[in-house]
């Protein structure tokens, strides 16, 4: 009975290791292939970026242009101090217990790290209002035409989720600043769709370079490498 025990055991510790090893293999091989390497015609070209904190990636659009006025849905008044001096949005989506519970990897709890893994939680959009952004290797600027634009605001959309069209804030004491927000979000997170795997999925909708699949921002980022 022992024995049968320990062979269990021992099968269950090598799926998990076999497991962890394909995912590790995956994440690295999928993120080397590229997609949209061609080039668009930009004609009334957009701004915008992409950035990140070493973890975690958002895309940065204009607050408001004549394709899509965010102030209208991404108040000011949800926020702190945000106001019309601040010219970016950025956008980044994940798991809700990851950004109201756990401000630092110090607090991170094991159900909520179980909960996100396993795509058992729900999800939220952190919005943050931006006066300027510097380029540098935390963040990329990119040129969109009008089209692509359109679409990247499309898919950005779509990762809200609303009530009859309306989004819907996180009504929460938690700000990482003082021009930020949160929402309530569509889609579950997890080990296969990650925060950058939703930001690389956003750079394929509106045709920029990005990687087959990624669940980490290097991938992203090494797209853009200047060398």
């Amino acid at each position: 009975m022992i024995l049968k025990l320990l062979h269990s055991i021992k099968r269950l510790v090598l799926i998990i290791v076999l497991f962890v090893l394909s995912y590790l293999l995956a994440a690295y091989l999928l993120a080397k292939v590229t997609v949209n390497k061609q080039t668009y015609t930009l004609e009334q070209p957009i701004t915008i970026f992409i950035q990140t904190n070493g973890v975690h990636s958002d895309l940065v659009l204009p607050a408001k242009n004549k394709i899509k006025d965010w102030t209208k849905t991404i108040e000011y008044e949800h926020t702190i101090t945000a106001d019309s001096t601040y010219h970016y949005l950025a956008f980044g989506w994940g798991d809700k217990s990851f950004y109201l519970e756990t401000p630092t990897w110090a607090e991170l709890k094991p159900i909520t790290a179980f909960k996100a893994v396993f795509g058992l939680g729900a999800t939220a959009m952190h919005t943050v209002y931006m006066k300027q952004i510097a380029v540098d290797e935390s963040h990329i600027k990119l040129t969109l035409n009008q089209e692509q634009y359109k679409a990247l605001v499309h898919y950005v959309e779509a990762s809200f989720e609303t009530d009859d069209g309306k989004l819907m804030p996180i009504r929460s004491s938690v700000h990482y600043s003082k021009t930020d927000a949160f929402y309530e979000a569509n889609y579950n997170y997890s080990l296969f769709k990650t925060c950058n795997t939703w930001t690389n999925s956003g750079l394929k909708s509106c045709g920029q370079k990005a990687c087959l699949w990624t669940p980490h921002q290097q991938g992203i980022f090494d797209k853009y490498k200047v060398d």
